[in-house]
């Protein structure tokens, strides 16, 4: 790497070489039994260089050819990317507990028995499908730039999701359990997941029409997609969110509070630079219904003559290789404050309403507009404080802007959830639609 930088410094005004070693076992059971074990090795280069304020990029497996990446990216250039912005001179990060040396030791034997006693003991107490994904996943990122930067960091992550599935249905009842290094499944885990599943097992059929909804840990990204697209540099350079001078308003209620903090150890795989070797920083971006922040990268902080917030990740979700997605503005490490209420306490006081336990077309809705409009898979009916069984079809619509000045409580517990931890959430008023 330092060769390629020296190299490619010979030619172009500013560079990046960006490094990622990955290992990575997948382990995945299906209706209960072991169904395959994957392992797959991740590691190669990126290259970033501008010349003549344009963007080159390039990536590579293989390290041999240096001159060839650098072929490649100069190459790149045609393609007119606009790129003003400077690498920045990082120095003298904070030493974050984000790995765990006992991950590289962890065997698939150890996790398998683990999956068959999470398996067994849902098993004695449910009738439904037991799916469980588990991951021990471990990497080292480095990231060398031209203004002098050199940094590493080496992340750890064991990784534990288990699916109750309704009868002859993709529906379920599921869970996240995520650390550093390995752990037991503990048995509040298992009880939450079980005891949801089997008051839900009834198919009701209630009627529809505007009521309290409960959206769990697991379900609340709908939400936050739609915040994290109207919160981003890109989204406000582009003048295409509705948070367009916001900063500094109140535009949802006052007891929701969204952080992302990339430097609490103690909720996800903390990081003390982005993917651009940015420092990271505890940045509000919703306080008490307030909106506090924008996120950016270095690309967009740049237009907007503001600086970077440490925001620049490679998020290409649908991607498998990260070395081959340039950094844009991304939410990864997201925490929503919790609240004073139990869940059983939020449950008991839902007269009448909705839990939603899995979504179906997060996706699909004016996402730029906050609209959402999601099938449920599943829902569950709440009657008197008790859920009384699960719908067959029905969906749930509505918009942020509406839905989240409505919160009626926050659970005072926060579980994994997608790129953060997050609290259930029950909101008052919203459109339900059943069959």
């Amino acid at each position: 790497m330092d060769k390629l930088i020296k190299l490619a410094e010979k030619c172009c005004e500013k560079v990046e070489v960006y490094s990622l070693d990955e290992h990575l076992n997948r382990i995945n059971f299906e209706n209960g039994r072991l169904k395959e074990i994957e392992t797959s090795i991740q590691s190669g280069v990126a290259l970033r260089i501008i010349k003549d304020n344009k963007l080159g990029f390039a990536y590579t497996k293989n390290l041999q050819d240096r001159e060839g990446l650098i072929e490649n990216a100069l190459n790149s250039l045609k393609g007119g990317v606009q790129a003003e912005f400077d690498f920045p001179e990082t120095k003298n990060l904070p030493e974050l507990k984000s790995y765990d040396e006992s991950i590289e030791e962890l065997s698939n034997e150890t996790v398998v028995k683990e999956c068959e006693r999470v398996v067994k003991k849902i098993s004695e107490r449910s009738k439904g499908q037991v799916n469980i994904t588990a991951i021990i996943d471990y990497f080292k990122i480095r990231i060398l730039n031209s203004s002098g930067t050199d940094v590493a960091t080496r992340i750890s992550n064991y990784y534990l999701r288990t699916s109750l599935l309704f009868p002859n249905s993709y529906a379920s009842i599921e869970r996240i359990l995520q650390d550093r290094k390995f752990v037991h499944t503990p048995d509040d885990y298992i009880d939450y997941i079980v005891d949801t599943y089997n008051r839900s097992s009834k198919e009701v059929s209630p009627p529809g029409g505007r009521m309290k909804v409960l959206f769990l840990p697991e379900t609340l990204y709908v939400l936050l997609w739609r915040i994290a697209y109207a919160t981003s540099a890109e989204s406000i350079y582009r003048n295409a969110s509705p948070a367009v001078n916001k900063i500094g308003k109140k535009i949802f209620h006052e007891d929701f509070t969204l952080i992302n903090d990339p430097l609490n150890e103690d909720f996800g795989p903390a990081r003390a630079f982005d993917d651009e070797a940015t420092p990271t920083q505890m940045l509000p971006i919703i306080e008490n219904g307030v909106l506090k922040n924008f996120y950016y990268d270095l690309n967009y902080a740049q237009k907007m003559n503001k600086k970077s917030s440490g925001n620049g990740f490679k998020t290409g979700r649908w991607e498998s290789e990260k070395i081959a997605i340039k950094p844009g503005p991304a939410l990864e490490h997201l925490f929503i404050t919790p609240g004073k209420a139990s869940f059983s306490e939020i449950l008991s006081s839902i007269d009448q309403g909705i839990i939603v336990a899995g979504a179906l077309g997060a996706h699909s809705g004016n996402i730029p507009n906050g609209d959402f409009s999601i099938g449920l898979a599943p829902g569950l009916y709440v009657k008197d404080g008790r859920i009384v069984g699960r719908l067959k079809d029905a969906m749930v619509a509505g918009n942020i802007y509406e839905v989240l000045q409505n919160v009626i409580a926050v659970e005072n517990r926060v579980y994994p959830g997608m790129v953060g931890y997050f609290p259930a959430i029950l909101f008052d008023n919203v459109n339900v639609a059943s069959r």
